[in-house]
């Protein structure tokens, strides 16, 4: 039976991730699960990636060369994502057409309604459905457009390492091919990835997506604010973050902690529950039924309870490894705690072999 491997590639603010999949001929839909290959973290200094994007590339070359060293993997092919605020992801209805040639259209067809230039920007298009319209069949599906420098940053930082990327991907589309199984892809579902310094909201309604947003804060927003207030060290701030978490009480000494913590994270959620609004508001036969929480910030104690009273909606943890096969090269027991971490790689993976 053929057999491919992929990688895919996630570059974070607070470090470089990757996951290597094995499909079975069928592919990712095929009847064989896929296998976790390897999983490999490297950290990332503070500021090397600011907002998704590479701000000192060989800071971040380096990280990936001490990446694929320790992971050992055997291939230099790999898939890598985008998403920050400079991405702009909106639902487009087009004339149909094939998508090949739909693509090639696109500066043509979004040019008046884009913030940006489409000679700055790079296109894609992610159909979800179509219909017969008014002037014909028509495609319903999700425009994505990155300012071209944004992109162009993070694939020199992994040419540099002396990688190759195939593919650029949208990492909400890979946070839905990782997370949205079983009666996640039957429901209409909120994925939340909160990651160090951006917050990606993906609603999905059977498994396909209806809107994306990322959010300029994360959980560096709050070790920072807990830094700040305390006039402590950033590794002493995360420590106290997560030793008082949210909506817990705490003793004298740590309540001005506490209260930093709190004002960032009321911020972050109030954000994603207004995202949520939004969606419900123009989709009011297709209520939210679920959050599902991914990424280093999701683990902030007292965050799940918090974001289910603000919405109303019952939250969980995701986990990417539902459904996946370990090799013996991979601990499973090692990543228990860290599934988290896990989702962006692996649903990077999912995309190239799509």
């Amino acid at each position: 039976m053929a057999t491919s491997r992929v990688i895919g590639l996630d570059i974070g603010s607070s470090s470089v991730r990757a996951a290597e999949l094995e499909f079975g001929s069928g592919g990712p839909t095929g009847k064989t699960a896929p296998t976790l290959v390897r999983f490999g973290s490297v950290p990332l200094p503070l500021g090397a990636v600011r907002d998704g994007e590479v701000t000192q590339g060989e800071i971040v070359s380096s990280a990936l060369r001490q990446l694929w060293s320790q992971a050992k993997f055997e291939s230099k092919d790999v898939n890598i994502g985008v998403g920050n605020q400079r991405v702009v992801v909106r639902e487009l209805d087009l004339p149909w057409m094939p998508l090949a040639q739909l693509k090639a259209s696109l500066p043509f067809q979004v040019s008046e309604s884009l913030p940006m230039s489409t000679d700055d920007a790079l296109l894609d298009y992610f159909p979800t459905g179509e219909y017969q319209g008014q002037n014909g069949r028509t495609v319903n599906g999700m425009l994505v457009a990155a300012q071209r420098d944004t992109v162009t940053a993070n694939v020199l930082a992994v040419e540099s390492a002396g990688l190759r990327p195939r593919m650029v991907d949208l990492n909400a589309f890979a946070l839905v091919r990782s997370l949205a199984r079983g009666d996640l892809a039957r429901s209409t579902v909120a994925f939340v990835d909160i990651g160090a310094s951006i917050t990606t909201v993906v609603v999905t309604a059977q498994g396909a997506p209806r809107l994306v947003r990322s959010l300029p804060q994360g959980g560096q927003h709050v070790t920072n604010a807990v830094a700040s207030v305390a006039g402590v060290t950033l590794p002493e701030a995360e420590a106290i973050k997560r030793e008082v978490g949210i909506g817990y009480s705490v003793s004298a000494d740590r309540a001005e902690a506490a209260e930093a913590v709190s004002n960032v994270v009321r911020t972050l959620v109030e954000a994603i529950r207004n995202t949520f609004v939004y969606y419900s508001s123009n989709n009011p036969g297709a209520p939210l039924e679920l959050v599902v929480l991914t990424g280093g910030g999701a683990h902030l104690a007292g965050l799940g309870q918090y974001l289910s009273s603000a919405s109303r909606l019952q939250v969980t943890l995701g986990d990417p490894l539902a459904g996946l096969r370990s090799a013996k090269t991979v601990s499973r027991e090692a990543l228990v705690g860290h599934e988290a971490f896990i989702a962006l790689p692996v649903g990077l993976a999912y995309g190239v072999a799509a």
